[in-house]
């Protein structure tokens, strides 16, 4: 029996399943939640320092920014910090050309929104786009509430905290407890070797799910923690590559065990030793070394357990030729290569406007200062594909409610009975660590930490000192819950874009990831192409679920939708048998893949 090696599709979301990712303790995934705490309780103290109005921003530009790898952290602070002086110019100049002019304020908005939404669609920005966006537009917006003799000044000061402070804390505080690239990598390596030992050991075993998971990640992660370590200048590039060959070895490994495992009703005795070895080469990367090469018992067969058997003598020797990055991949620009040609970045762009421009309508006409929080939302919660804005419709639902409540009965039953700043932050800490467990958790998942920890922010941290009435958390509730409906209700309704006109492209990177891996001479240069196979399945796997999850309608036109889950749920079981006998599997495995339009 052969069994898909990458995550079970989007669409299960039965609170079994929920409970079950809610509660996985996967590897480092609690040290990431606590150090994500650690830096918007920061900024929360420093806002109450300085007195910062709308220190939510500061907080959920922190929980939104906040990486694994002290290398990221530190490039993403000093991006913050370089962008400040380009966006305070920016608003200096807008403010004097729309004071007192509502109607070009109201451009001015929609100018800079379609601006931030089409640097999100098609530029690398993408990952910072909405939140400069979000500050800008907003800081724009604020303006209005501050008194004219003091407005340039406050405006341009506030703006500045806003990312100068975020932008800080990633740098300090980054360099200070975050784990280096090369550690993050040593522990990946270690969590994928020890699944593959269980596997082997325990066959069938328990830990599939966990093993499909890390299986469907592939090796890029891990080979992207290896080049931001080389960017440290702290470690031998020789060491580095040895890490970066271990990181495609244990994925083959773990992808040829879990094979393995779906055969074998029992370890026998080379299984139980090859497991054995494996754990004591995971205790060596747990402690931030690189084990020596691994001589593991002769197998006499030519199955699977000899496979991993090969894999495991040479863990962490690189083929000369190994290349650095993904032989197939190209140098990209700043913008993505169709930025300019494609209309879907452009349409994307002015659904974004759209929605922005309609909750800033709705603020200025109902004039209710309190659900400022609409225009926010619209930034942070806008998605490429109708599927995308389903699925996740549901988890930014259940974020902002869940946010929502403990910021109500904390304002109730906990406010009260605080008395300095310091039981205050513990409030802070100890919703945002909720937060946290929930974002560094599955992707599945993490997106509703993002929008417990957004709700929460824009509800308690208003100014300085806790909010202690409850219209404070009403407003706040009513304009998240509000911007939400518009940017769905905008983005499904005027050029819906379905993720089913994602899977042919998605299918033939498949295709091609799958001939370059029966095409590799030797098992070896197998080895270092698994990984890229197992990426290009996980995201027609996405692509497919997402499609899944659009109304009866749309999928009622989605003709080819089965055969092409069922080309993707063969592809990932093929990967397995690819790796340990490709030229008996090869022309099967690429038979119906073939068949696709070039």
């Amino acid at each position: 029996m052969t069994t898909s090696l990458v995550p079970y599709a989007l669409r299960d979301t039965s609170l079994r399943r929920i409970a079950h990712l809610l509660d996985a303790r996967t590897p480092g995934r609690l040290g990431y939640a606590l150090r994500i705490t650690a830096a918007c309780t920061l900024v929360a103290l420093i806002g109450e320092i300085w007195q910062v109005p709308d220190q939510a921003v500061l907080a959920v530009v922190t929980l939104a920014v906040w990486q694994k790898d002290r290398v990221t952290n530190v490039a993403a602070g000093v991006a913050l910090s370089l962008l400040i002086g380009v966006l305070v110019a920016l608003l200096f100049a807008l403010v004097y050309l729309t004071l007192d002019n509502p109607p070009l304020l109201a451009a001015s908005v929609a100018v800079l929104s379609f601006g931030f939404f089409f640097l999100g669609s098609a530029s690398k920005l993408k990952p910072l786009a909405y939140l400069l966006g979000l500050v800008v537009v907003y800081g724009l917006i604020a303006i209005d509430d501050v008194p004219s003799g003091e407005i340039i000044t406050r405006a341009l000061l506030y703006v500045t905290l806003f990312l100068l402070i975020p932008g800080a804390v990633l740098i300090g505080l980054g360099l200070l407890i975050c784990p280096s690239p090369r550690t993050l990598l040593c522990h990946d390596i270690a969590a994928r070797l020890r699944i593959s030992a269980r596997l082997l050991r325990d066959a069938p075993g328990s830990d599939r799910e966990q093993a499909a998971a890390l299986a469907g990640d592939g090796d890029a992660a891990m080979l992207k923690y290896a080049a931001l370590a080389a960017k440290e200048k702290l470690w031998q590039p020789e060491d580095l590559a040895r890490l970066a060959q271990a990181a495609r070895s244990s994925v083959a490994i773990l992808v040829v065990a879990m094979d393995d495992c779906n055969e074998r009703q029992a370890a026998d005795p080379i299984s139980v030793e090859l497991a054995r070895l494996l754990d004591e080469a995971a205790d060596i990367f747990d402690a931030g070394d690189c084990p020596q090469p691994i001589a593991p018992p002769s197998v006499a067969d030519e199955g699977k357990l000899s496979v991993i058997s090969d894999l495991m003598r040479h863990l962490t020797e690189p083929l000369p030729d190994t290349p650095a990055k993904d032989p197939g991949a190209k140098p990209s620009g700043f913008f993505a290569p169709d930025a300019f040609s494609n209309p879907v970045h452009v349409r994307y762009a002015v659904k974004g406007t759209a929605s922005v421009m309609l909750a800033y309508f709705c603020f200025k006409i109902t004039d209710w200062s309190g659900i400022h929080t609409i225009i926010i939302t619209c930034f942070i919660v806008a998605q490429a594909t109708m599927g995308e804005m389903i699925a996740k419709l549901s988890l930014r639902i259940a974020g902002a409610v869940t946010g929502g409540l403990i910021a109500i009965v904390s304002i109730v039953f906990i406010v009260p009975h605080l008395h300095d700043v310091t039981g205050f932050l513990g409030l802070v800490a100890a919703t945002t660590l909720l937060a946290a467990w929930v974002k560094a958790g599955d992707a599945r998942i993490s997106y509703a930490g993002l929008q417990i920890g957004l709700a929460f922010f824009l509800t308690m941290l208003k100014d300085y000192g806790p909010v202690t009435d409850m219209e404070t958390a009403r407003d706040r509730m009513v304009g998240i819950i509000a911007g939400n409906l518009i940017t769905y209700a905008m983005f499904t309704s005027f050029w819906p874009v379905s993720a089913y006109g994602d899977i042919p492209g998605r299918l033939r990177q498949v295709r091609a990831a799958l001939r370059a891996l029966t095409d590799a001479v030797g098992l070896r240069q197998r080895t270092c192409r698994v990984g890229a196979a197992l990426h290009a399945v996980d995201d027609a796997e996405r692509s497919i679920g997402f499609a899944q999850m659009e109304p009866h309608h749309l999928r009622a036109e989605m003709t080819d939708l089965g055969i092409y889950a069922s080309l993707v749920k063969q592809a990932s079981a093929d990967i397995g048998t690819l790796m340990s006998e490709p030229e008996r599997h090869r022309a099967v495995a690429l038979e119906a893949l073939e068949a696709l339009p070039r």
